[in-house]
């Protein structure tokens, strides 16, 4: 009896060090956008969403293991990550890499074997463009994440090319440049709370560069600006019902507030502004899931 507890204490361990290793709320939000996007082409939900889904999630969490396993030296010297498998010497590099290149390897052969060809190479342009670009620009440059802002653009991607789509449809251009504008102050409403954790890693951040209330007004056009872009969904046609288009417009709205408030109470505002952002983007894709479908 008590081996097996051991055993599942042991079991119960390494799957929790996995979830940590993969960042599994973050991959599964890019796999929520790419469902998204797979519903908002085809117009129904069908057995396909769940093997799209599915590669999409093997790879973002493949790229997130991989990252990890290439920012462990900075990783140590942060507050916020240096409990993470392996600063904290729960999991070797090698171990990460090969989880890493097993999840990728998954997720694309998924996705190409299933689906098709196009919906995995532009799974893998994000896998590449995270870990192979932005994980080494952001290294050098505080403003990396604009650039970098285009691998949460590409999951909606793989889902629409899964489902049928055509790579570069306007819809679809539409659709990516939403989650594209949304990463952007996404990113930075996390340095009101580690900025001072970037700089003591060593890695520039906008904190060196602005004050507080420079960056909250940043992060605040940024806000309107992701509004503006869902405003672009009912434009070209992604929302048929304009009950959809009303609902993307209170949101948007509401999330006009909410950046109004971070601007005028910045220090005090700055974690409820990201968890509004993030809910915000939920919001967004459970109106275009629901328009798609009526």
């Amino acid at each position: 009896m008590r081996g097996n507890l051991s055993l599942r204490a042991f079991d119960v361990l390494r799957l929790r060090l996995l979830v940590e290793l993969t960042k599994l709320g973050i991959s599964a939000l890019s796999t929520l956008s790419a469902a998204t996007g797979y519903v908002v082409y085809c117009r129904t939900v069908n057995s396909g969403i769940v093997t799209a889904s599915l590669g999409v999630l093997l790879l973002a969490m493949g790229a997130c293991a991989m990252n990890q396993a290439q920012d462990r030296d900075f990783d140590s010297r942060m507050n916020r990550t240096r409990h993470r498998p392996i600063p904290a010497g729960a999991m070797k590099p090698l171990t990460a890499f090969t989880i890493a290149l097993t999840l990728i390897s998954g997720g694309f052969l998924i996705l190409w074997l299933v689906h098709n060809l196009a919906a995995a190479l532009i799974g893998m342009v994000a896998v590449v463009w995270y870990n192979a670009v932005y994980t080494y620009l952001k290294r050098i440059w505080a403003f990396a994440v604009v650039p970098g802002a285009l691998i949460g653009a590409l999951p909606p991607a793989v889902g629409w090319t899964a489902a049928g789509g055509a790579p570069f449809d306007l819809h679809l251009l539409a659709l990516m440049f939403f989650f594209f504008i949304w990463q952007v102050p996404h990113f930075w409403l996390l340095l009101f709370a580690y900025g001072a954790d970037y700089e003591r890693a060593g890695i520039p951040s906008l904190t060196r560069l602005f004050s507080r209330r420079q960056l909250a007004s940043l992060t605040f056009i940024w806000m309107l600006a992701t509004f503006a872009s869902s405003l672009l969904l009912s434009v070209y046609g992604l929302t048929g019902s304009p009950w959809i288009g009303l609902g993307l417009i209170v949101c948007g709205l509401w999330l006009a507030w909410e950046a109004w408030r971070l601007l005028r109470e910045q220090e005090r505002f700055f974690r409820p502004a990201f968890r509004s952002i993030n809910l915000y983007a939920l919001c967004v894709m459970a109106l275009l899931v629901a328009g798609a479908m009526l």
